[in-house]
């Protein structure tokens, strides 16, 4: 369980995260950290939130993301505002880190993913994108799917997918939480 003042990397798409305050801590109200994506970091894919709203405030560097249809380039001072369903993606195409504070209304099991998935990544339990295999996605996405979302795919056939996918993923053994076996440490490509 994540607890403010704890530090997650993922050594595939280069994020490091710090807690500042948890849901737990918040009444579930939001959840707080400080990010750093390294040179040629980004999320896994392009997702939407349903029920979140994500504030991105960049501390540092220039971070490339597109929100909805919009392209843009975000600058020290730049903050951004994602609402809930609208999709979204971001890479750091420079040559520095990006430093940002992020904050996600209401923070859901928002944590409980970020722990997984970054877990995963760090025990080589993912593809180069930072993905695990499909029916262990399924069984992650399934319990999930109130918190993050595919933003093409309509929610219904989502579903219909998840129904069939995550019971198959739960007989060979996956289960939708997963802690580390070892320490996470990043990628020679992504060191600061």
């Amino acid at each position: 369980m994540i607890a403010a003042g704890q530090t997650v990397e993922n050594p595939v798409t280069g994020e490091r995260l710090t807690f500042l305050e948890t849901g737990r801590e918040t009444g579930g109200e939001y959840v707080r950290f400080e990010a750093e994506i390294f040179p040629g970091g980004t999320l896994p894919s392009p997702h939407t939130h349903p029920n979140q709203t994500e504030t991105f405030e960049i501390v540092s560097g220039t971070l490339s993301m597109r929100v909805g249809l919009h392209k843009v380039e975000a600058k020290p001072g730049d903050v951004v505002v994602v609402e809930p369903g609208t999709p979204h993606n971001f890479r750091n195409k420079t040559e520095t880190p990006v430093r940002m504070n992020v904050e996600v209304r209401p923070a859901l099991h928002l944590e409980s993913l970020i722990e997984t998935m970054y877990s995963l990544a760090a025990d080589g339990k993912t593809n180069r994108w930072g993905m695990p295999n499909p029916f262990r996605l399924a069984v992650i996405a399934k319990e999930h799917f109130d918190t993050v979302r595919m933003p093409i795919v309509p929610s219904g056939v989502q579903r219909a997918a998840l129904a069939v996918g995550a019971p198959v993923g739960r007989l060979f053994g996956y289960r939708p939480t997963y802690r580390p076996t070892r320490v996470p440490a990043l990628r020679p490509a992504f060191a600061a």
